[in-house]
């Protein structure tokens, strides 16, 4: 697994500057099928990686609910030279239940919900465009094509 460099505290404190959102960027939290993760034991995980707080700016949880991250006011800590100017949505899981292999765990209400919510943020930021984390890193990350779904988004 490769090291990621702390996060650097100076640029990403900076709350109260407007940002330019040009990119709305999909995630999957890797954990197994069924697994519930709270926005507590995310930011936990990104702690003890150096980060400043979570990375993601929302937790979609398996019920559906959408949870607040960092604040949008701040820029993220989920796509190395992307989070600057994009969002950052988590969904819990993205692997199958013996977390070995990369699978779509999005339950129904998952789904509802991260169509919801992108549809908030695109009408929020008009020109941001929707992608998932493994357009810009070697990675299975969200665990489903975000290109064949754009049109539901």
């Amino acid at each position: 697994m490769r090291k990621r460099k702390p996060e650097k505290r100076d640029s990403q404190t900076k709350s109260r500057t407007m940002r330019q959102i040009d990119k709305i960027i999909i995630h999957c939290a890797a954990t197994p099928e069924g697994r519930d993760v709270t926005v507590n034991e995310i930011t936990r995980w990104h702690l003890a990686r150096g980060f400043i707080t979570i990375g993601y700016h929302y937790v979609i949880y398996r019920d559906g609910s959408i949870h607040p991250g960092r604040p949008e006011s701040q820029a993220g800590a989920h796509t190395p030279n992307h989070n600057a100017n994009s969002i950052g949505i988590c969904y819990v899981g993205g692997m199958d239940s013996t977390n070995t292999r990369a699978k779509d765990t999005r339950t129904p209400a998952q789904r509802a919900a991260l169509i919801k919510l992108v549809k908030e943020l695109r009408s929020k930021y008009p020109r941001a465009t929707v992608h998932g984390h493994k357009e810009f890193a070697n990675r299975a990350c969200p665990s489903f094509d975000v290109v064949k779904e754009l049109h539901t988004f």
